[in-house]
């Protein structure tokens, strides 16, 4: 059986990324994307939470990790941007 492919995500910090099914990484992408652009800005613990709620039944591993491992990675690309001085912390597209 062929493995499958993977992805080795950035961190906006500069540490270690993560290396995790492209797949996976795609889909929580287009996820994220698609809710941050529905709304404009969205606070990581409602996206976290909406995004556990609509995908737990269907997604094949653990919703809120890589919610985190892939919002980090779209910062780091420069997709999505935290807004300052909010708690707890909104995000938004850098170019929507």
């Amino acid at each position: 059986m062929a493995e499958e492919e993977k992805f080795l995500t950035l961190h906006p910090a500069g540490k270690k990324g993560v290396n995790i099914l492209k797949r996976r990484y795609d889909l929580i992408k287009k996820y994220i994307i698609q809710e941050v652009r529905k709304v404009g800005e969205i606070s990581y613990q409602d996206l976290s939470d909406q995004a556990v709620k609509e995908l737990t039944t269907t997604f094949d591993g653990k919703v809120a990790w890589y919610i985190v491992s892939v919002k980090l990675d779209l910062e780091a690309r420069g997709i999505l941007g935290r807004i300052p001085k909010t708690s707890p912390h909104k995000i938004r597209l850098v170019n929507p």
